[in-house]
């Protein structure tokens, strides 16, 4: 029998990939992929038990991983600095999506608890979907791809409250309790869980962390048995798996080390969530398919059209130009993975039944692969909606606050390599007035730079999430202060690789690199488009020279004076 699972599960993989290449020609993100595969094999093939068994249990385990990297990334602090905009807009958007969407389910024939689930399914949108194609499109710096991201945020923060809030109202559901023990199980439940929380993050995440930070492979198999371990331990005490992995990555989010942790385990995370997006699928109710398509449309325009139009109407009452509004607007064209998610739990729970979770999955497959040629094409779409959008241009006086504000540059120079020489560099650089940012693959120097109030960062470029949180629209150089093995965890030249990468990230600023000899720099210049080669040596060499021969010039001449008087 486990040679029949392990046949299944390879054909599956294997028709994902293949269905995935397709969808990528498309334009589609795998999550659109992943489910049709999931369709297509719960309609065409008969899957054992234990391969069923297998695919949920997998599916589990990405959900956990999912909720834990959003547990990472999830910095309350950040909430302040949003700005008005930003939760003005995410927030309305979320009650007046959720309010029209309940009364449409309503309207639908559906029930008022079915049509609740379904209205606050529709009001997430994929943060990793939208965070993608604007960076791809260069515009995760605009303004309003500032202010995108900045309401994409509150939508993560409201989908924690909705977890938190389903997970607590799992205790009792499936034991049968009278009220006052359950509200008593969740509220000791909670203050445990939040207890433990602060004292691991005021006395253990930082130390912890940094040790397992000097193996880097050692600290993502920590991180994963972190999260799966914290699951296993909120679905023991009944607040939930979902809940439990959410929990063990805000313990860790504190920390220095974070996003090297969550670019490590993107590409985990994408493998297992195939998992689930493959069971999403496979639970499609193909006999209701007909009903549920009606639904389905008339939910997807209000998503497609609707959610648009809510931000382009608040983003205008707060006096943003139309142009931002809509452009800002259709990344909320879309549902988010996290809908699924929130879905699969009410079914869980018997609040939903499977003709919901369909329902909402069709949404998902409509709106996301629709949406991303909406994003693709932003800029053609409002130069053919701009005679309509004229009544929505209220005012831009918040707009041009915003971009003259915007005109000063974060960050004026990128240094990757905080050594001997980086690391003067970037002292040098502070003092004459320019605003570094620093890169390394050593925890105690971003911790030490961190402490004396420099913007550094801790990560590893070789990976492709890293890139986009860097801030490359704003500098105006980048250099290479790279020694083997500093940064790149290979034993090829870092160097080469990273001037790749910043040649396919569309870098516009000049290029500086480091070098030992005119071989070296002749051979990393060639066709790579550096500006500007520096020898750490020869330059330390000719300064120290310099002073040498100025300072025996000036003893010589005194040394004359006085033998002349």
């Amino acid at each position: 029998m486990t040679d029949v699972v392990f046949h299944e599960i390879a054909f599956l993989l294997l028709g994902a990939a293949a269905v995935g290449l397709l969808g990528a020609a498309l334009r589609q993100p795998v999550i659109v992929s992943f489910i049709a595969v999931g369709i297509a094999a719960a309609a065409f093939f008969d899957s054992s038990a234990e391969t069923r068994g297998q695919i949920r249990f997998l599916a589990e385990l990405g959900v956990s991983l999912l909720l834990f990297l959003v547990g990472l990334k999830l910095d309350w602090r950040l909430v302040r600095t949003l700005g008005p905009v930003a939760l003005a807009t995410g927030l309305g958007q979320v009650v007046f999506t959720a309010g029209i969407g309940y009364f449409i389910g309503l309207a639908l024939g559906l029930g008022w608890l079915t049509s609740l689930y379904v209205a606050i399914a529709l009001t997430f949108s994929s943060t990793i979907i939208v965070v993608k194609l604007l960076s791809d499109k260069r515009e995760l710096e605009t303004l309003h791809g500032r202010i995108a991201l900045g309401f994409l945020i509150v939508q993560d923060i409201v989908v924690v409250i909705a977890m938190v809030i389903l997970s607590t109202i799992g205790i009792g559901v499936v034991e049968e309790r009278n009220g006052l023990t359950s509200l008593l199980t969740i509220l000791a439940s909670l203050a445990g869980v939040v207890l433990l929380l602060i004292v691991f993050v005021r006395y253990l995440a930082d130390p912890l962390m940094a040790r397992l930070a000097r193996t880097p492979e050692l600290l993502v198999i920590a991180s994963i048995g972190w999260a799966a371990t914290a699951a296993a331990i909120g679905e023991t005490i009944g607040l939930g798996k979902e809940l439990g992995g959410l929990a063990a990555g805000v313990s860790i989010g504190s920390t220095p080390y974070r996003d090297m942790v969550s670019a490590r385990l993107s590409a985990l995370r994408d493998f297992l969530l195939l998992f689930f997006f493959l069971s999403i699928g496979a639970t499609l109710d193909l006999s209701t398919l007909g009903q549920d398509f009606t639904r389905a449309i008339v939910f997807s325009l209000f998503v497609l059209i609707g959610n648009p139009l809510i931000v382009m109407l608040i983003m205008a009452w707060m006096g943003y130009r139309a142009r931002t509004g809509f452009l800002a607007g259709l990344t909320v064209a879309q549902i988010s993975e996290f809908s699924l998610i929130f879905m699969a739990m009410g079914l869980s729970l018997g609040h939903v039944n499977q003709s919901a979770v369909g329902l909402v999955t069709l949404v998902g497959l409509v709106t996301i692969a629709l949406s991303v040629y909406m994003i693709t094409y932003s800029q053609q779409l409002y130069t053919w909606s701009k005679p309509l959008l004229r009544p929505f241009d209220f005012g831009s006086w918040r707009e041009t606050a915003a971009e003259n504000e915007e005109g000063k540059p974060a960050v004026d120079v990128i240094i990757f390599g905080l050594g001997r020489f980086g690391s003067q560099l970037l002292r040098r650089l502070e003092d004459a007035g320019y605003s570094v940012f620093g890169v390394d693959l050593d925890p105690q120097a971003i911790r030490r730079f961190a402490r004396d109030g420099y913007q550094v960062r801790y990560g590893d470029v070789t990976e492709q999430e890293f890139w986009t949180e860097l801030p490359l629209t704003q500098a105006r150089w980048v250099v290479l202060s790279v020694p083997y093995g500093a940064i790149l965890l290979t034993e090829a030249d870092p160097r080469s690789g990273l001037l790749a990468a910043i040649r396919a990230h569309r870098f516009g600023g000049r290029v500086a690199i480091t070098a030992r000899t005119d071989e070296e720099a002749r051979r990393l210049r060639e066709g790579s488009g550096v500006d500007l080669v520096l020898y750490p040596f020869d330059d330390a060499a000719t300064s120290a020279a310099k002073q040498i021969t100025d300072l025996d010039e000036e003893l010589s001449n005194a040394l004359k004076e006085a033998t002349e008087t």
